[in-house]
């Protein structure tokens, strides 16, 4: 009974979670825009990623004081470069990935994430490192027609994430009848993905995951996986009302396919299976590592002693105590868009916890767009459903009829 207790006071049925996550969302969207203005040619990744840190750190220190809750960092700052798949979090003892500097033009990866109570919440925003006289220009070309494909594909999938009938309207007959209706396959869910990165002459990156979010674990037991590189990594399960999940989109220039390179893995992640470590070294590093971050993704320089942490997590990945976290990158070196959004789907439909800045299409140039039907239909579509803005709003003066409804629809991303 008291296991079923502690389970119920983390779902999204009690206040508190919510308010937990969305704690810990305002955190990662805080972050996320600090580090995305810091990121101007000639910036060195290391750098960036260290002073996403202790921003994140500063401000996770400053909520839930005097709680006796666990808090910290749910994924290290990240910032990879154009052809990097996979988040990369270079280390001061390695000189030479250290000295790695941002360029003029290229598509980085921005990824972090704070937990408040073991609720964790990430986000993952792709940014074209421009100079700051530049950066609200008009982006065109390849550049325009990437950044599109992944805004696209990713605003899709997260609509393909609500479960059937959720948001229907009309009468219950009506309602009942949109509930029954069979969700998408994996099969066409992936198919239609494809269509809408092929419209702008782009590919899906194969393997890209989206996971199911608990309490101290960001890979779930649900998981969405386009283009499965082999038969473990099939999809399983499905969105459901009181999930959490964090719904990844990746688009590539080349062919999509990803290659592993010759980089130290500086990212890991504490597994669940147990084993009696021989060495010291490696037994010190684990304490350090279950102490700090739980069960939480985190990089070897968020170590007190870098070089240790390299000699002692060699036999904590030998024997499957830690993961580690391969350094990948297209196979065509072309460059990838990646975009990580943490959605709760409540009643109402999906609330976007920590998602990446709202996109202003009308700066990207490009003579390509999507031309499938079915597809714009359900891009048109809203993600929640309206909750009580009008009731707030009754004695203000009245809007026009197409300003209010794109109001009430960015609202209602933000209800429950």
């Amino acid at each position: 009974m008291a296991d079923e207790a502690s389970a119920d006071q983390y779902t999204l049925s009690n206040p508190d979670t919510l308010t937990k996550y969305k704690t810990a969302a305002q955190i990662s969207h805080k972050v996320l825009e600090a580090v995305s203005g810091w990121c101007v040619e000639g910036a060195k990744v290391l750098t960036l990623c260290q002073r996403g840190d202790k921003l994140l750190e500063e401000e996770v220190a400053k909520v839930y004081k005097g709680k006796k809750i666990l808090k910290g960092i749910s994924h290290p700052t990240t910032v990879s470069p154009s052809s990097y798949i996979t988040p990369y979090t270079p280390l001061s003892t390695d000189a030479e990935e250290a000295a790695i500097a941002l360029k003029a033009n290229e598509p980085i990866k921005i990824q972090l994430g704070a937990q408040i109570d073991g609720l964790g919440t990430i986000v993952c925003d792709t940014v074209l490192v421009r100079a700051d006289k530049e950066k609200d220009a008009e982006v065109s070309g390849r550049e325009a027609d990437l950044i599109l494909a992944t805004y696209y594909a990713n605003e899709l999938l997260l609509r393909l994430m609500i479960p059937p009938g959720l948001l229907a309207s009309g009468s219950e007959e009506e309602k009942k009848k949109a509930a029954a209706e069979k969700r998408p396959t994996q099969g066409k869910i992936t198919q239609m993905l494809e269509t809408v990165a092929k419209s702008y002459g782009c590919n899906i990156v194969e393997g890209t995951t989206s996971w199911l979010f608990e309490r101290n674990e960001i890979e779930g037991k649900k998981k969405i996986v386009l283009l499965p590189p082999d038969k473990e990594g099939r999809s399983e399960g499905v969105p459901e009302v009181g999930d959490v999940w964090g719904v990844e989109m990746g688009v590539s220039l080349g062919s999509g396919k990803y290659k592993t390179i010759d980089q130290r893995p500086t990212l890991h992640r504490r597994t669940t299976i147990t084993y009696q470590l021989k060495r010291p070294s490696s037994r010190q590093t684990l304490s350090e590592i279950v102490k700090k971050f739980g069960n939480f993704p985190f990089s070897l320089r968020q170590l007190d002693d870098e070089r240790a942490a390299k000699v002692g997590v060699v036999e904590c990945v030998r024997s499957n105590v830690l993961r580690q976290y391969e350094v990948c990158t297209d196979k065509d070196n072309a460059p990838v868009a990646r975009l990580l959004t943490t959605i709760a789907i409540t009643k109402n439909g999906l609330t976007r916890l920590a998602a990446p800045p709202p996109l202003d299409v009308s700066k990207y140039k490009t003579d390509k767009k999507i031309t499938d039907e079915e597809i714009l239909k359900i891009l048109e579509q809203p993600t929640a459903r309206s909750t009580g803005a009008k009731g707030k709003n009754k004695k203000k003066k009245k809007k026009p009829a197409k300003k209010a409804a794109d109001e009430d629809e960015e609202s209602s991303s933000e209800e429950e």
